[in-house]
């Protein structure tokens, strides 16, 4: 599924930036939001293995995430909004459901919705082939920016090549002890590249343990 450069119509677009109460001043004209359930059900169904019996029924207006400035040193490149709803499977089963729909213009960047306490979205890998962690994409970041290389941050945390390699990608699903051994080589905060991670902060774990022999590989 790839939606980026998609051109939302001048209804749609109209209705995802139907905001009242939030950024209008005054009282705004009403907004026909019907146009969402179908826009939003052909993304929906665009995913390789969505349950086409699963539909968006009912929708409220958006919430806006990011709000273009009117000051063209602050101006955002996109708007994103946050749209509430009700999926309904059929045989009374419903779910509550948000949409997330980022735009710049009237030309469509990202979609991704949450159904309960489920977030799906278009894939990034090819079918076939694990999803990479985005811990791996953090991690690249921070070695480019301090100019560490895979074989460098291998020697500071005493793992192997191979190891720092599959994190660095997101092929290998990040581990307590190993983002607290990254974050001591790369001088981050543990607490704070754990919760980027999304893994807790090992406890008991020294400074050094990255150093003892046979360590972890």
């Amino acid at each position: 599924m790839d939606v980026a450069g998609r051109t939302l119509s001048p209804a749609v677009h109209k209705a995802l930036t139907y905001w009242p109460g939030i950024v209008q001043t005054g009282r705004p004209e009403p907004v026909d939001l019907a146009v969402l359930p179908p826009f939003l059900n052909d993304l929906l169904a665009e995913l390789p293995w969505w349950n086409g019996n699963w539909r968006v029924t009912q929708v409220e207006p958006a919430y806006p995430c990011e709000i273009a400035s009117s000051h063209d040193r602050q101006r955002n490149a996109f708007t994103e909004v946050s749209v509430p709803g009700t999926l309904d499977g059929g045989a009374e089963l419903t779910l509550p459901f948000f949409g997330r729909v980022r735009f710049e213009g009237n030309r469509l960047l990202r979609f991704q919705a949450k159904i309960a306490d489920t977030i799906v979205g278009p894939a990034l890998a090819e079918a076939g082939t694990p999803e990479p962690h985005p811990f791996g994409a953090v991690l690249r970041k921070l070695m480019d920016n301090r100019g560490v290389s895979v074989k460098e941050l291998a020697v500071r945390t005493g793992r192997a090549m191979s190891t720092i390699n599959a994190a660095r990608t997101g092929w290998h699903n990040p581990h307590p002890v190993l983002v607290h051994e990254i974050a001591d080589a790369l001088d981050v905060p543990d607490a704070d590249l754990a919760a980027i991670a999304g893994v807790d902060a090992p406890t008991g774990v020294s400074r050094t343990t990255s150093d003892q022999p046979g360590g972890p590989q």
